[in-house]
């Protein structure tokens, strides 16, 4: 087991460690796990309301995030605000599992994405000793195209470990 631990101060709240990376033997799966010290309840809706997802996920989302919804926005983080976007909301089980579809590393404007296939996003949630445990799960990556499936993997491994601190900042 791999681990990349970065100590995050949060305001107001004790120095947590943001990022565990796990199951690292495989290409098609990314795995990382944060304590947040917040509620389940509080970072449920950090993940489950689109316009609060949008502002630590750095995306302007303005629909509703709804099993078998589309969800669009323009992305907001910089370099990158050219790009939209997309997630195919897939399961919302409150407290507990929000999941999506995506294309990974879709930044080649020149590139038609919808022909590759999508990964699975999974946000698990279970309450922990002074807060909640997050695990995001993106899997599927095996499928995606060989010529950009290593660079996907390893941008969206990074992104991810940015993303949880974004999150644990944010709750």
């Amino acid at each position: 087991m791999m681990m990349c631990n970065f100590s995050v101060a949060l305001l107001g709240a004790a120095t947590q460690y943001a990022t565990t990376e796990l199951h690292m033997t495989t290409t098609d799966r990314i795995e990382k796990q944060i304590h947040l010290a917040a509620s389940p309840e509080r970072v449920w809706r950090a993940i489950s309301d689109a316009r609060e997802f949008g502002q630590w996920f750095r995306a302007d989302l303005r629909d509703d995030f709804l099993p078998g919804a589309t969800v669009r926005g323009r992305i907001t983080y910089e370099g990158y605000e050219h790009l939209m976007l997309e997630m195919q909301i897939e399961t919302m089980e409150r407290e507990r599992l929000f999941s999506f579809r995506w294309h990974p590393y879709a930044v080649d404007t020149d590139v038609d994405y919808t022909q590759e296939p999508t990964t699975l996003v999974e946000f698990r949630l279970e309450r922990a000793p002074g807060g909640t445990k997050l695990t995001v799960i993106e899997s599927g990556f095996d499928r995606i195209p060989a010529d950009r499936r290593p660079r996907a993997f390893e941008m969206n491994s990074a992104g991810w470990t940015e993303q949880l601190e974004n999150i644990a900042r944010h709750v």
